[in-house]
């Protein structure tokens, strides 16, 4: 059985202080908190989806340690999924998984950290997400001018690390990558062996 509701279907009305958004990114703007989902602009397409499973959060935090002593070291900022991305150029607004960024990184408004002022950002897959998080994210951070982009696919056969670096006219042109379990350098400006057999305990 598929339930219908009775109520009459509601239609946007122009009001006269408040026009209705012409883009993606005056609908974003005008949206009210969401609490529990995530809320994207990729390829300009809006996307609200829910937060990603425990293990996906574990995941994210697992990174967050591995770089806490460098963040401690260098003064820098690290934050796991709580943090929004405006990509220079579009202003789109992203939420990646993990956000490596220097204590005045520029911003846009109050909440919006500029990708361009940014060290690293990082995904992790999940089965919903992995379109976008293998084809059209690495090429919105680097047009974004992000230098690095770090991908974690615990679904993929077998699970991988992959860095990304070198970003130049909306892609990036250097990546590597490894098993889950290997050691993997990230590049500068991090400059970093990242120990990936922490994410194998999320599988």
């Amino acid at each position: 059985m598929v339930a219908t509701s009775r109520k009459p279907h509601a239609t946007l009305q122009p009001v006269a202080d408040r026009p209705l958004p012409s883009t993606p990114r005056e609908l974003f703007d005008s949206l009210p908190p969401l609490p529990g989902l995530r809320t994207e602009i990729i390829d300009g397409r809006l996307i609200v989806s829910p937060v990603g499973t425990p293990e996906h959060g574990w995941s994210a935090m697992l990174l967050y340690d591995a770089f806490r002593s460098l963040c401690r070291e260098r003064g820098w900022r690290a934050w796991s999924g709580n943090v929004d991305v405006c990509i220079d150029g579009p202003r789109d607004p992203v939420e990646p998984d993990f956000v490596l960024a220097s204590k005045d990184c520029p911003r846009w408004g109050e909440r919006e950290l500029l990708s361009s002022g940014l060290k690293l950002v990082a995904e992790v897959v999940s089965r919903g997400s992995a379109e976008d998080d293998r084809g059209k994210k690495p090429g919105i951070y680097a047009s974004g001018g992000v230098p690095i982009m770090l991908l974690i696919d615990p679904i993929a056969t077998p699970p991988t690390v992959s860095v990304f670096s070198e970003p130049k006219d909306g892609r990036y042109h250097t990546s590597a990558s490894v098993t889950f379990g290997g050691e993997i350098h990230i590049p500068d400006p991090v400059d970093f062996a990242l120990d990936t057999s922490v994410f194998e305990e999320v599988l």
